[in-house]
């Protein structure tokens, strides 16, 4: 009778805990976001998730090759910039919908056992059946412990 008060009370215990968790797992599985780096001279200077990445004020790659484009015809010299910026992004999962067109018969059938068995973990327990609870004890006339002095200890 314990194991099955203890089911009771820990399933909604269970269930409060996970839902959450499941929640958040499948909003992280659908989010995109891009992580922004910037190097300058080949150590981190700053990282952004969300918003823009402070630059250290040296001039980029980019803004170096333009202007070193309209240089060129007088120096004929091209300087390489130290600075670099890196975006890395992690593109989310679109669709949540799995379609079962694709499984075997067998696949299905396990999942179907699976769940029953599991299902059926949760079920109270039947009561013991005690063959002798219908009969009272016999009655003592004389309390032979006492009478004889003997205990057990």
């Amino acid at each position: 009778m314990k194991n099955y008060l203890s089911l009771r009370v820990m399933k909604p215990v269970f269930q409060k805990i996970v839902s959450p968790l499941m929640a958040l797992l499948v909003l992280f599985s659908t989010m995109s976001f891009t992580v922004d780096m910037h190097y300058c001279g080949g150590h981190l200077v700053d990282k952004a998730i969300f918003s823009e990445v402070k630059k250290c004020g040296m001039v980029t790659e980019r803004s170096r090759s333009m202007e070193m484009e309209s240089k060129t015809a007088e120096n004929n010299v091209k300087k390489s910039s130290c600075c670099e910026d890196i975006s890395v992004t992690v593109e989310g999962q679109e669709e949540l919908k799995i379609s079962f067109d694709k499984h075997e018969l067998q696949t299905l059938q396990f999942a179907l056992l699976f769940s029953y068995s599991y299902a059926s973990l949760f079920e109270p327990l039947s009561e013991k059946h005690i063959p002798f609870d219908q009969y009272s004890p016999p009655r003592l006339t004389l309390d032979r412990y006492i009478l004889n002095e003997t205990f057990l200890i």
